[in-house]
């Protein structure tokens, strides 16, 4: 990594912590590649080099507005940027802005360099296909399950359905629209999968 970034735009750096425990991760936008720091491991990938981009939603408990960007090198390695970073133990913070600014630009680099990786938004279509299985047999279970309530009288335990039926659709639900598998371009990044 080049100390002297003082010309260099914000959007070139973006670091954060993926755990309490560790050093942050960190990344920079040069003009040989993308140059990162992982622990005690680091590297510069030039942009043809980059195979894969995939951009997906990916909340956690802590932090419901998480996106993640999975790079990989034709050689197979990967790495991957979080857009939130751990601030303490019971705190993980937003860095939306910058995050959206440095994955904008890193496809901007790639486009210039002539980049013929593979973009790629949300989850695998084997992996998403599984997840919309369960959310279908999740529904039939708790419409079964509404009816027999209302058949027998048993207004509380509809209501309480009613209730775990909206908040299953809603969180699992916003999942799957958001990480629908989807193929995308360098001049149209999908604004689902960023912040």
């Amino acid at each position: 990594m080049t100390s002297d970034l003082s010309n260099e735009p914000a959007a070139t750096r973006y670091a954060y912590k993926a755990s309490l425990i560790g050093s942050a991760h960190q990344f920079e936008l040069t003009d040989a590649g993308l140059s990162w720091q992982v622990g005690g491991k680091s590297g510069v990938w030039p942009y043809a080099d980059i195979a894969e981009l995939r951009l997906s939603y990916r909340p956690v408990s802590m932090q419901s507005r998480r996106f993640r960007a999975d790079i990989t090198r034709k050689d197979g390695q990967r790495i991957a940027v979080l857009s939130t970073s751990w601030q303490t133990v019971a705190l993980m913070a937003p860095q939306d802005k910058d995050y959206t600014a440095f994955i904008t630009q890193l496809h901007a680099r790639m486009k210039q360099a002539g980049s013929k990786a593979v973009l790629v938004g949300g989850l695998k279509s084997g992996l998403y296909i599984a997840g919309a299985v369960v959310v279908a047999l999740v529904s039939i279970a708790i419409v079964g399950l509404l009816v027999r309530a209302l058949a027998i009288g048993e207004f509380a335990g509809a209501l309480f359905l009613v209730g775990f039926a909206a908040l299953f659709g809603w969180q699992i639900g916003g999942f799957l629209m958001r990480n629908r598998p989807q193929s995308y371009t360098f001049d149209q990044l999908p604004k689902a999968l960023l912040p």
